[in-house]
């Protein structure tokens, strides 16, 4: 069983393959425990004396309609400069007020930046991932998690997530062709999530 400073030092031995980016995409089903590895990763990198971002791509999404379809606003606003070797930047989606904010969250082109989110590891950006993690969790715990993160009143969206998601990982094939799989299951929410490097497998894309 490895540990976060594995994982960093193993994504910091591939290439950049996003202009000079080393990106990497934590994709799953929500509440699979994506943004507590994206996070423990930063940290891990920055111990290695690497700066990363995180770009969390629910703050991209345009409301629960919006679930697979925010990739062309990440595209032009984030990869497409990080692309060209220059820092991007989003507006933050204000799921209250149901509008993206007026600030701007700047992505610097940093020598890694992390995709946490649902279908961020997806066919058209595997080829320029330097590594696509991909967040398992069984059905029902993922969704007893995201309910009790986010409220019961929300549980009939997070319900349509969810079969949304399923169908989606299943064209997509996100599982099977990722580098690496994480066993997020059998973990409270907000427990670190092991990170087993002996799962690693190079990516057929």
């Amino acid at each position: 069983m490895g540990d976060y400073d594995d994982l960093a030092r193993e994504i910091l031995s591939r290439p950049p393959r996003l202009g000079g980016v080393r990106l990497v995409a934590v994709d799953g089903a929500s509440g699979a425990g994506k943004t507590i590895l994206a996070r423990r990763l930063a940290l891990a990198l920055g111990r290695q004396g690497v700066e990363a971002v995180v770009v969390h791509t629910d703050d991209l999404l345009d409301g629960w309609d919006d679930q697979t379809n925010y990739w062309p606003r990440l595209e032009s606003q984030v990869l497409a400069p990080l692309r060209a070797g220059q820092p991007g930047g989003y507006r933050r989606y204000d799921w209250t007020a149901k509008r993206f904010g007026d600030e701007w969250v700047p992505v610097p082109a940093d020598p890694v930046v992390i995709l946490d989110g649902f279908s961020t590891a997806r066919a058209e950006i595997r080829p320029e991932l330097t590594m696509a993690i991909f967040v398992s969790v069984p059905p029902t715990e993922g969704l007893q998690r995201a309910v009790a993160r986010d409220g019961l009143a929300l549980r009939p969206y997070l319900e349509r997530w969810q079969r949304v998601a399923e169908r989606y990982f299943a064209r997509d094939r996100t599982k099977e062709l990722a580098d690496l799989v994480v066993d997020g299951g059998a973990r409270p929410a907000g427990v670190d999530v092991a990170v087993g490097l002996g799962e690693h497998r190079q990516s057929t894309a």
